[in-house]
């Protein structure tokens, strides 16, 4: 399970290191790709693997099931951290999410989420009380 917040930088080569804590679940390997509210995702092997299936799950007569598909497996690439925990996130990822060189790594329970530093600050503004009450609520809370 991913949990925390933490800051980090791209360096010149578009490598981000990934937090101590998370590395042993992607020393086998991840993928990157394009997420939700305009972050990037790294999904350990297994959880992409799920996703994938959950994906291919869907309708193929569904236009938004196909578009989905597209957007998610297109802007997606395998990565392996390196020796000193760092991966490497493609231009094309780096530009969709707006990352220049600060980076907020934010755990995600099944993977991890890459932010630009304003937006996730605007995300997290997003998440008020009310909203939180409302979500646990809905867990039965």
């Amino acid at each position: 399970m991913f949990t925390g917040e933490f800051r980090h930088t791209i360096d010149a080569k578009g490598r981000v290191a990934v937090p101590a804590r998370f590395r042993a679940d992607l020393a086998p390997g991840a993928h990157v790709s394009r997420w939700m509210d305009s972050c990037v995702a790294i999904f350990p092997d297994q959880a992409w693997q799920r996703l994938a299936e959950r994906v291919g799950e869907q309708r193929y007569a569904d236009a938004g099931a196909r578009a989905f598909s597209r957007f998610l497996f297109s802007g997606a690439f395998e990565v392996v951290p390196d020796g000193q925990g760092r991966v490497v996130l493609p231009a094309t990822l780096r530009d969709f999410a707006g990352l220049k060189s600060d980076v907020v790594v934010v755990g995600a329970l099944d993977h991890i989420e890459l932010w630009e530093p304003g937006r996730w600050a605007a995300a997290s503004a997003d998440m008020s009380s009310d909203v939180f009450a409302e979500r646990i609520s809905n867990l039965g809370i």
